[in-house]
């Protein structure tokens, strides 16, 4: 059965708002040739979106004479403001935008472990406040949220998780009070980090990838066929828990020391670096661990290729990869994804040396093959997947067509 003409206009403009969002400011012109619809239906959507104010005319082309045919449409930026939130065990990092993605204010808000909850979340919520106040943003019409642990996938709420902060599961409800009629949406930190890396990072080209964090903390996220996989409980993923060689116990429901955890977490690094006679970072946490490893890489890619016995960084790296490598092939083992991602603060430090390293490990150890890459976005990967989000569900509501 044929669209009827209210669908198929609302499917033309959902189609050119989405290549606006994509292309940037377009000349009518483009669009009819990008969008391949006749030129009549293309000077009707932009007379309908102009007209419902989504977009305006930003410009001319310079490529054109001057006149209608040279004006450059583009999305009305100011039309909604959204927030990302990076939240993480020692603070939240926070940042606004506009409607096409552009960044207006960012900041960061330190919140220490003795912090009670109450005095947590209101440091959290102030910051989101004057973020959006510097931005100019008189409301904010989405957020978006990054956070450790579990998300609900029937109610999308942050589930309990040991060994996190109690104001993690305050802060949503606190923003949905204080911010009256902003949306509020929360996923996994790893998730999101890998939605930013399929989106512009190392994993642009790949529908199927998983990205392996590496930080204070491990995880996984999984990514088949272009979409990111949740599971039955949400937590796809937890690989922290993955039992594995090296250790010495198992990890229980409560607890994964012992798992994968015990091997590549940001207080395993600091062990191995101790244990290398490298210097120990002052605080066992993902930017620690960080430091270390890039210290560490920088004499070992300089060093590359010379018959010199390895110092005490390579020899350091070359355990580090050992170790990482386990946890890798019993993910490829399972899902064969032809490409991971080393991400988070530890997988950006390594560099394609720590990348390369994994990678010539796990030849050996898996039939299947599959390229190691390092993250190109590392530590902000989560407020940019938290960013697009916020931006696909403010869109999901703007650019939905007018209830008759």
């Amino acid at each position: 059965m044929p669209a009827s003409p209210s669908t198929a206009r609302a499917i033309n403009d959902r189609l050119a708002l989405s290549l606006l969002q994509q292309e940037g400011p377009l000349t009518a012109g483009q669009l009819k040739q990008l969008t391949g619809l006749s030129r009549p239906t293309v000077a009707d959507l932009v007379d309908r979106l102009t007209a419902s104010g989504l977009i305006t005319v930003v410009g001319e082309s310079g490529e054109l004479r001057r006149g209608p045919n040279a004006r450059l449409y583009g999305i009305v930026a100011d039309r909604a403001h959204l927030a990302a939130l990076d939240v993480r065990t020692e603070g939240v990092l926070v940042l606004v935008s506009d409607l096409v993605g552009r960044v207006l204010a960012e900041a960061s808000v330190p919140i220490g472990g003795e912090t009670g909850t109450g005095p947590a979340v209101e440091l959290a919520v102030a910051a989101v406040e004057n973020t959006a106040k510097e931005a100019g943003a008189e409301r904010l019409h989405t957020v978006g949220i990054g956070a450790p642990g579990l998300i609900d996938p029937a109610s999308g709420d942050l589930r309990d998780s040991a060994g996190l902060p109690a104001w993690h599961r305050s802060l949503v409800a606190a923003l949905q009070d204080r911010l009256s009629g902003t949306r509020v949406t929360v996923e996994n930190e790893t998730n999101l980090a890998a939605l930013a890396e399929q989106r512009e990072g190392a994993a642009h080209d790949r529908d199927t990838f998983v990205l392996l964090w590496l930080g204070h903390g491990v995880g996984a996220a999984v990514v088949l066929d272009g979409t990111l996989r949740r599971g039955a409980s949400g937590g796809t993923g937890e690989i922290g828990f993955l039992p594995v060689p090296g250790t010495d116990a198992l990890p229980s429901a409560t607890d994964c020391a012992g798992g994968f955890h015990s091997l590549a977490g940001a207080g395993a690094i600091a062990r191995l670096a101790a244990e290398h006679g490298l210097p120990v970072p002052a605080t066992a946490d993902g930017p620690g661990a960080a430091r270390t490893v890039r210290e560490a890489v920088a004499p070992a890619a300089h060093a590359a290729g010379t018959a010199d016995a390895p110092d005490a960084a390579t020899r350091f790296l070359h355990t580090l990869a050992d170790r990482i490598a386990v946890g890798v092939a019993s993910v490829v083992a399972v899902l064969d994804p032809g490409c991971v991602v080393l991400g988070g603060e530890v997988g950006q430090a390594g560099g394609a040396v720590l990348a390369g390293l994994v990678e010539e490990r796990l030849h050996r150890m898996s039939p299947l093959a599959t390229e190691v890459r390092a993250s190109s976005l590392g530590g902000t990967a989560v407020l940019r997947g938290a960013l697009f989000t916020a931006r696909e569900r403010a869109q999901d509501e703007l650019f939905a067509p007018p209830e008759r």
